[in-house]
């Protein structure tokens, strides 16, 4: 008996077709006519009166470089010469108080006075934060 052989046929895989609809073109739109409107009115800049101005803060004697809240000592920088029984003034973002200069140190070793140049431990009244500036007030 011979045996017979089919013949392996490939199937073929029939693909939907699928439709793409297309968007109709529509027409632009119409454009109006717009109706010009009238210039804004400028108004005149009124002028502040002398009183308004900001008060002068003294002269800058140096600027916060650290704050000791355990002992309420800041350090301070300074740029120009400060001595004990000077008005000063400390103004920062959230702070602002006056006091005189009660204590004054450099290395632990009180002092009476300080030169430009020097960081010196001073006694604060309030809290003194990085970076709030020190003015001397007459």
């Amino acid at each position: 008996m011979a045996l017979k052989r089919k013949k392996s046929a490939k199937k073929r895989v029939k693909r939907k077709v699928v439709k793409r609809r297309v968007a109709k073109k529509r027409a632009p739109p119409k454009r109006r006519a717009l109706k010009k409107r009238a210039a804004p009115k400028r108004r005149a800049l009124k002028k502040k009166p002398a009183a308004l101005k900001p008060k002068e803060k003294g002269k800058v004697v140096g600027i916060v470089t650290h704050y000791f809240p355990h002992v309420r000592a800041g350090v301070i920088k300074l740029k120009a010469p400060l001595a004990v029984g000077d008005m000063i003034k400390v103004k920062g973002h959230t702070t602002d108080f006056t006091q005189a200069v009660s204590s004054m140190q450099i290395d632990r070793v009180p002092i009476k006075q300080g030169k430009k140049g020097q960081e010196i431990g001073l006694l604060v009244d309030s809290r003194a934060r990085q970076h709030d500036v020190v003015y001397k007030v007459k």
